[in-house]
């Protein structure tokens, strides 16, 4: 991913959020969805795995379970785009240490699905660039939490188009279109990353991570670990 700085625009649709989150949570088994509490030091929020993407769902229980991710840093955070974490270099790292090209050893075959867009909230897979990876597999461990800013309709039409040329009959639903009229997100993003996952709850401890100070490679100048764990 390019190093973007977008302008936030302030959501006017608060009690909206909610909804829209839940219109990524799609995937389910009988026990209902997985859902997995990510701790740092603004709270703690929800994230919801979705089923229709099983080998990266699959992958991240696997890693939450093992402790993987505990006191890991969010290493890279970009306002009003996203923050990104994961890296298994990032634990204990000094300061200024240049992060990000850790992972577990292996990567994941894409799983990208147009029922699951770049809103605000999405847990998308980070992965190394096209010139090197045109199978836009993604990094075994490492992800990002969208923030974003807002869109209009003849923006969204734009990006439409532009993914047109590479999935024929890509269209956005009116859903989708007013999720990111509302609350914001990555369109740019949509159908080159996977999205498995949605935070359900406490989408402002996004807001929180991204608005710290940050240094050289968009590292926070005070880090930011995190922990995880399967909720019951």
């Amino acid at each position: 991913m390019q190093k973007l700085k977008l302008t936030l625009w302030a959501s006017a649709f608060a009690l909206f959020l909610a909804g829209c989150a839940a219109s990524q949570s799609a995937g389910r088994t009988k026990d209902g969805p997985t859902r997995v509490a990510l701790e740092t030091r603004f709270g703690t929020m929800t994230i919801e795995l979705f089923d229709d993407t099983p080998a990266h769902r699959d992958n991240f229980i696997k890693l939450v379970e093992e402790g993987f991710y505990n006191e890991l840093l969010f290493h890279r955070v970009i306002k009003d785009f996203m923050v990104q974490g994961g890296d298994p270099n990032s634990r204990g790292a000094a300061p200024g240490a240049r992060l990000g090209t850790g992972g577990p050893g292996y990567t994941i075959e894409a799983e990208m699905d147009s029922t699951y867009m770049h809103l605000k909230g999405a847990l998308s897979a980070a992965r190394q660039g096209d010139q090197v990876n045109p199978e836009k597999r993604s990094s075994g461990s490492q992800f990002y939490l969208v923030q974003g800013k807002t869109y209009t309709g003849d923006e969204l039409a734009n990006f439409e188009s532009r993914m047109q040329r590479n999935h024929p009959g890509f269209a956005y639903t009116e859903e989708q279109k007013a999720a990111y009229a509302a609350d914001g997100g990555t369109p740019f993003l949509d159908m080159e990353y996977t999205v498995f996952g949605q935070v359900i709850d406490r989408l402002d401890i996004i807001d929180s991570i991204a608005a710290v100070r940050t240094a050289r490679g968009d590292r926070p100048v005070e880090d930011v670990t995190m922990r995880m764990r399967l909720i019951d």
